[in-house]
């Protein structure tokens, strides 16, 4: 391995307890929640403008993008400055974002392309918030408890899921687009207010010599951190495999359920599956997660792969939901196992930048996954499983059905048992079993 150095004498001494994370998680949760009240009402404002599609692609293109490309800057942005502060800029931003969305919709003056912009800086922000927030967790919280931290961190986003489409489509029609932008507004600044409230310890930064100290030098160091531990890199690469299979499937779900039934049937799905994250994420935080993870994570996971499909068989909401239940409730249980393994076993001051690259190489399979789906569902697998279709008279049909929706349905199953046979092959790798053995772990234990 290269050699390293750190600018510093010594690290910060370990967490003794979870306080200061509460205080910014919550204000981090109430921030997160007007996003989604933000979020939702705009997907209503857009559709009653335009009436077309095609914009709520855009926006989520324009949403993704940014976050992909800038996250080594932003990775080691948060290595190299004050985390707590690089949260601060970024969140007090993103109030500016949405109070000028407001004040143009109130001059009447609010465009489609704004919205494009709004979600473009929305990610470029997200780029350097996201890695100073996950790096900061490790200097927060005692190492027993990461899993513990990261089911806190999903629950919020699950709560997300849930509250704040219910709560916007009631405020839609009470305050309109106008005041929920407001409401957003405001909930920024109890993420800032938290921030500004505590204290984070900043690691000592870990350089490698003779390297240059740009952001593409470190996303190089980013890189070759994870090359250099094996174990590491596969968790990484099985873990893109996975949000590809998830992303697949996952994002025919509205067209699967419209198949079958109405709006009100898919709201109903969707409900189900946010409670199944819900449910995962408070079961990681209460629990803090198995001694042995590794093989935890491969059950854990290669059990969403089982309700993923379970999820395509049959074209009810029982069905459906119930399989995207079990699938969603698994994914916390898995994220804060692996999120815990990395927090441990990474140095802190490095943190950032090895995260911003793990980020990107598992987010960037997503919009690959996205450009699949569409033509594989209309162009190869719902003609398959139509009557007289290629697979119309096999007993994949006898098990699926036939007609609109069930080749939608076959890509859920296939994709669901593919991640079950990854999650058994990525058992018999001796790296990833031995990850947590072989590697020395970077964060010192919270003395008793």
């Amino acid at each position: 391995m290269a050699e390293q150095t750190v600018t510093a004498a010594a690290a910060p001494e370990a967490p003794r307890s979870m306080r200061t994370f509460f205080i910014i998680w919550g204000g981090q949760l109430v921030s997160i929640m007007g996003s989604g009240l933000t979020s939702f009402a705009l997907g209503v404002w857009i559709f009653n403008k335009t009436g077309q599609a095609t914009p709520f692609a855009l926006t989520a293109l324009f949403s993704m993008l940014p976050r992909i490309l800038l996250s080594p800057l932003g990775g080691s942005l948060a290595d190299r400055w004050n985390r707590r502060w690089l949260m601060i800029l970024s969140d007090a931003a993103a109030a500016l974002v949405t109070g000028a969305a407001a004040v143009l919709l109130y001059l009447g003056d609010l465009q489609i392309w704004h919205i494009y912009l709004m979600a473009s800086i929305g990610s470029i922000l997200g780029a350097f918030q996201e890695p100073a927030y996950m790096s900061s967790v490790t200097m927060l919280v005692p190492r027993q408890h990461l899993a513990r931290a990261s089911g806190m961190m999903q629950t919020a986003s699950s709560l997300t899921m849930i509250v704040s489409p219910m709560l916007a489509g009631v405020l839609f029609g009470v305050i309109g687009l106008r005041g929920i932008l407001v409401i957003d507004f405001v909930t920024c600044f109890f993420a800032v207010g938290a921030l500004l409230l505590v204290r984070i310890p900043q690691p000592p930064v870990v350089e490698t010599p003779g390297t240059r100290t740009d952001f593409l030098s470190d996303a190089r160091f980013g890189w070759r951190y994870l090359l250099q531990r094996r174990g590491l890199m596969v968790m990484l690469l099985y873990f893109a495999l996975v949000n590809f299979l998830l992303n697949l499937a996952m994002v025919l779900m509205a067209p699967l359920v419209l198949s079958y039934g109405d709006a009100s049937t898919l709201g109903l799905v969707q409900a189900i599956s946010g409670l199944g994250m819900l449910a995962g994420s408070i079961a990681i935080s209460a629990w803090g997660g198995p001694k042995d993870r590794i093989p935890a994570i491969l059950i854990f996971l290669g059990t969403a792969g089982l309700g993923l499909g379970m999820a395509g068989v049959y074209p009810s909401a029982l069905a459906t939901g119930g399989g995207l239940f079990l699938m969603m409730a698994m994914i916390p249980l898995a994220s804060g196992c692996s999120q815990a393994i990395y927090q441990s076993k990474i140095e802190p001051g490095v943190q950032g930048r090895v995260f911003a690259i793990r980020g990107m190489i598992t987010q960037s399979i997503m919009p690959l996954a996205f450009l699949l789906a569409g033509p594989l569902s209309d162009f190869v697998f719902e003609s398959l499983l139509l009557e007289g279709g290629g697979l119309a008279d096999t007993f994949i049909a006898s098990l699926l059905g036939t007609g609109p929706g069930r080749g939608t349905g076959l890509i859920f199953v296939l994709s669901g048992l593919t991640l079950v046979a990854a999650s058994m092959l990525a058992g018999l790798n001796p790296r990833l079993r031995r990850v947590e053995t072989e590697l020395p772990d970077a964060v010192p234990a919270a003395a008793d």
